[in-house]
């Protein structure tokens, strides 16, 4: 393929989430078709071109899925290697393999990010349970113990408030000391083809029972903050040669910035940019996949993303008489406890 899609090509979408669904919202807009494969319900399957629901084991469905595409991307990051190996031998997979094999494990991250000369979290590898109070001894308590794949949103998460406690998560994990810190950021920031990097300006996050519940721009933190935040996102960006918007975490010590995590896609604490931007982070993303130029980020008005979680969402019909505000609904059934189920946008 050329790097630059023309309109009226399609792409692949791996997870039917609603990151899915908001992407396949913006690339009708620049005129492309979306795909979407996901092996359960799909919410994104109700605004795409098309949709297969299928396991990632099902060799058959992932080659027809690939061949009726022309790139691939993907709002899920946990997807088997043995899947990810069939697609990339049919089409290109935008953000790079190389940026999955760092997300999905939470010790390769920290390793990357250590590597590239950039401070997380003190952290050990706990492969084992055998290996944990050893793990304690170093670090001490608090820590928290997160496994090393799959955890989301608080869960695969234990919180240690004493180094002789003994939960275990079950698979191989990492432990991470305390972080002493006033505040979380998030950079949205994306990187094109060309190697462009744009981001947009950094929010402050909120997060309860492990869940994300707001995200405010401006953040309120001083400029150098914000500054250097950038840098740190475009400092991985580019190391990773990475193609597409990527989320990054980070707390705002004393002593500076600490990368908490990064995420290689779309990311919640950047829905913000639905209402503060002219392109937004799902724009953002299909421009740099699709080979366009990005936009340039710039925030116009102020705002606050809160997450609808659970039964927020019997607050609707008070929220949609509610000024300056946007609802972003997903289409998910069932309301349960720590789900979510929509955002909203409040232009403040």
């Amino acid at each position: 393929m050329t790097d630059q899609l023309k309109p009226g090509a399609t792409i692949g979408i791996l997870g039917g989430g609603q990151l899915g669904r908001m992407l396949s919202v913006a690339a009708s807009r620049l005129g492309y078709r979306c795909h979407i494969y996901e092996p359960a319900a799909a919410p994104a399957g109700d605004v795409a071109h098309a949709l297969t629901n299928a396991p990632y084991e099902d060799e058959a469905a992932l080659r027809a899925f690939a061949e009726s595409v022309d790139v691939i991307t993907y709002e899920f990051e946990n997807v088997p290697t043995a899947a990810l190996d069939l697609l990339e031998s049919i089409r290109p997979i935008r953000p790079n393999r190389r940026t999955l094999a760092v997300s999905q494990d939470r010790l390769t991250e920290k390793d990357f990010l250590t590597g590239i000369g950039l401070t997380t979290a003190p952290y050990r590898n706990v492969e084992t349970e055998a290996d944990l109070p050893a793990a304690l001894q170093d670090l001490g308590a608090p820590a928290i113990l997160k496994t090393r794949r799959m955890g989301y949103d608080g869960k695969g998460q234990i919180r240690f408030s004493d180094a002789a406690q003994r939960d275990w998560t079950g698979a191989p994990s990492v432990l991470e000391g305390f972080v002493d810190f006033s505040a979380e950021i998030s950079v949205i920031v994306a990187r094109g083809v060309d190697g462009q990097v744009a981001a947009f300006d950094p929010g402050l996050n909120v997060h309860r029972e492990g869940i994300l519940r707001t995200t405010t721009v401006p953040s309120g933190q001083p400029n150098g903050i914000l500054t250097d935040a950038v840098l740190i996102a475009a400092r991985i960006v580019n190391a990773l040669d990475y193609i597409g918007v990527m989320g990054v975490e980070l707390f705002v010590t004393p002593r500076g910035l600490v990368v908490n995590e990064i995420a290689p896609r779309v990311h919640n604490s950047g829905h913000w940019t639905q209402a503060g931007c002219a392109v937004d982070q799902f724009e953002q993303h299909i421009r740099a996949v699709a080979g366009l130029p990005l936009g340039d980020g710039q925030r116009y008005a102020d705002v606050e993303m809160q997450n609808l979680i659970g039964d927020d969402i019997d607050q609707i019909p008070a929220l949609l008489r509610q000024p300056r505000t946007q609802v972003h609904l997903y289409g998910k059934g069932e309301a349960r406890p720590g789900r979510k189920m929509g955002h909203v946008n409040r232009v403040l």
